[in-house]
């Protein structure tokens, strides 16, 4: 069997410039996400500590579901994009930590769009800054993410309305959404 290549990670990486909001774009399906979400985007704002503050949001069934949780530097002496995020499940009833990476794997000049992916494969994210791109950024992404390792066969287009909703909508206060992305729903 042969072995991956290690990733090459963006470096140098601004923090202040990538804060704020990132549309999901397209990602592969995963246990933390609704299959059928849509309009998911991210919120990213720097804190005092140098931390930062993440919410992620998804609709489902009109519902807005939403987690809070925190990003910090995986190695604070790299300059690598390699960023560990922590959530806390269940949402409704956050006590259990859950950490992850995100790992930055390209990101252009402007900062308007990224692909974001970590050490398993598992996961792979290409957000934008608005919520549609142009296939021809789209296609390149694919194409480096490929050139990383992945299977982009599993990657799924995230459906985004434009203009994109309110800040605040019905929210699901019972984290349904949580229990029936767990359950593959």
């Amino acid at each position: 069997m042969a072995t991956k290549k290690e990733m090459e990670v963006v470096k140098g990486v601004d923090l202040k410039r990538y804060m704020g909001r990132w549309y999901e774009i397209a990602s592969f399906p995963s246990r933390f996400q609704p299959k059928n979400g849509v309009n998911t985007r991210a919120t990213y704002t720097l804190n005092e500590d140098g931390t930062v503050h993440v919410l992620n949001e998804t609709w489902n069934d009109g519902k807005r579901g939403y987690i809070e949780g925190s990003a910090y530097k995986a190695d604070p002496n790299s300059d690598e994009a390699k960023l560990k995020v922590k959530f806390y499940v269940p949402p409704f009833l956050p006590i259990i930590p859950v950490v992850g990476d995100y790992w930055v794997l390209s990101l252009d000049e402007d900062y308007q769009y990224a692909l974001i992916g970590q050490a398993s494969r598992k996961y792979l994210w290409i957000l934008c800054r608005k919520t549609h791109m142009e296939d021809e950024i789209y296609n390149q992404l694919v194409e480096k993410a490929k050139e990383e390792g992945y299977d982009v066969e599993k990657l799924h287009k995230t459906p985004q309305t434009d203009p994109p909703p309110e800040e605040e909508g019905p929210k699901d206060t019972k984290g349904i959404w949580w229990f029936q992305s767990i359950l593959g729903k």
